[in-house]
């Protein structure tokens, strides 16, 4: 397994775009919350955060269906953050106009576009776009493909059975730099982990719940696929959820209510029991929950980082009908405190 220097470890923020509430708790708008978001990314990029996603969802609670657009937006009040989806449902998209849309804003952002692929935790964008959930392995797979050869900037000439072929088709606008920067967001699944690797594309782990230290065996897959794909073992990034406030007590006080709600509603389409307070701690304590002060997740952060080797951590921000003003001093502990503390752990030697 390759371990990246420690110098070279990116921090991010990541958001599924939760509709916060406002300072009388009172639910925002979609547009407010699509605002809101633009405001957090300005902050992280004055604050100097390496990168921020928006994930894509098509349900009540979230505001963002169109990452790009929000990240359109975002270029043109930014200077160096990295502009990432997290992920694109390529599933349920088509690979040219994915391709468009993020070169589009790779130019508006001077070349800090990048692409996480992924499958989708949810599933609401298939029939929404007339897709056929059991065709869900083979549109991945296929659209992969294609998207692959799109990144090439050259014509393409592809047949499947997902969608129209293409015959010598050429896609604009071409990027400055000859490539859109693209990775591929595994949840959990082998299979996506050695198609990464077969495809060339780094490695983003979606480490949501359990301990990081079950991931270690897809660090391992990933290094020895690349090695027999003949592919590049890029650095691997991760995101996990968490919740950073002034004090351990504070974050948990804080964080609780709106993270019960969030997962309680989508465990009641997937069959979840309701979530304890005793599951919630235990997750803080042992598992993938980043939550309490500055101190306290940025020794959980590093160490998170030495276990896997990665070379990215992203700190999923926003779960539930969190305050506003929480999510924004959260940014700012996370910029100011956080990651400095973890770079000063990681520099130390084992």
């Amino acid at each position: 397994m390759t371990t990246q220097q420690n110098s070279s470890v990116l921090f991010g923020l990541d958001t599924f775009g939760d509709v916060p509430v406002d300072d009388n708790k009172n639910l925002m708008t979609y547009g407010g919350a699509i605002r809101q978001v633009v405001k957090e990314a300005v902050l992280a990029d004055k604050l100097g955060i390496d990168a921020i996603a928006l994930g894509e969802h098509h349900r009540m609670e979230y505001a963002i269906s169109s990452p790009e657009t929000v990240l359109a937006g975002i270029a043109t009040q930014t200077k160096r953050i990295k502009l990432a989806s997290g992920v694109t449902v390529l599933s349920s998209d088509d690979p040219v106009r994915v391709f468009e849309r993020f070169s589009t804003l790779d130019a508006l952002s001077n070349g800090r576009a990048q692409v996480i692929l992924g499958r989708g935790s949810f599933t609401e964008s298939f029939p929404l776009f007339g897709y056929d959930l059991r065709d869900y392995e083979e549109l991945f797979e296929e659209k992969v493909e294609l998207f692959a050869e799109l990144l090439n900037e050259k014509p393409v000439s592809w047949t499947g059975t997902v969608r129209a072929a293409l015959d010598n088709a050429d896609v604009f606008p071409k990027t400055d730099s000859g490539r859109i920067e693209t990775m591929i967001g595994v949840g959990g699944s082998p299979q996506s982990v050695v198609r990464a690797a077969r495809y060339n594309f780094p490695l983003m782990l979606a480490i949501i719940g359990g301990s990081p230290d079950r991931f270690v065996p897809y660090v391992d897959l990933y290094h020895q696929a690349t090695k027999e794909f003949g592919t590049t073992a890029y650095p691997i990034g991760m995101h996990s959820p968490g919740f950073i406030a002034d004090s351990d007590e504070e974050a948990r006080r804080t964080a609780w209510p709106p993270y019960k709600k969030s997962h309680d509603r989508i465990g009641k389409t997937r069959g979840w029991p309701p979530l304890t307070r005793e599951q919630f701690n235990y997750e803080i304590d042992n598992g993938s929950l980043y939550i309490g002060s500055p101190e306290t997740v940025a020794k959980k952060i590093a160490r998170s980082i030495k276990v896997l080797g990665v070379g990215r951590f992203d700190l999923v921000y926003g779960q539930g009908p969190l305050a506003a003003s929480a999510r924004l001093h959260m940014i700012e502990l996370y910029g100011t405190k956080v990651i400095p503390m973890v770079r000063e752990l990681l520099a130390k030697k084992k």
